[in-house]
């Protein structure tokens, strides 16, 4: 199964996405939506599982949660943004997270791909909204198969 990672769209969804997550089975959005729009346009091109983030609006709260968990090709995945722990990093979201094999966030909008530990793989896919900080604009591609270890890369959306 192969999972498009996007966050911190900020209400700006580029082009380049929907070529990029052409040929994704599910959408992880690790919050900082922006607007309902945004998720419309990703549900066109497979389900999505989303959370809020820190800059996201009051309607959006109410429409999504902080935390999402699911199974995915017997792989337990956590979506957060991650804003809940000051500046996320993998060791502070696997102690937040202990079952969990894969964790996506956001909210730094730096790109990550981490090995935590054997068994713990941590994602952040960047900032895929306007530039911030300096870091240009990026997603995420994760390959799941069961038995095998996740196989993940940042795309970058310049």
């Amino acid at each position: 199964m192969r999972l498009g990672v996007i966050s911190d769209t900020h209400g700006v969804l580029r082009p380049q996405v929907f070529e990029i997550f052409r040929a994704v089975d599910h959408i992880l959005h690790g919050g900082d939506v922006g607007r309902d729009d945004v998720l419309i346009e990703l549900q066109a091109l497979a389900p999505v599982t989303a959370v809020y983030g820190n800059s996201d609006d009051v309607d959006l709260r109410g429409k999504l949660p902080q935390v999402a968990q699911l199974e995915v090709e017997g792989f337990q995945i956590v979506v957060t943004h991650g804003d809940q722990f000051g500046s996320p990093y993998p060791a502070k979201l696997h102690e937040a997270f202990p079952d969990a094999e894969i964790i996506i966030f956001g909210h730094s909008h730096r790109p990550l791909l981490e090995l935590v530990d054997k068994t713990v793989t941590v994602m952040n896919p960047g900032g895929a909204g306007g530039p911030r900080f300096g870091i240009p604009p990026s997603v995420g591609i994760l390959e799941l198969e069961p038995g095998i270890p996740p196989r993940g890369r940042i795309v970058s959306l310049r």
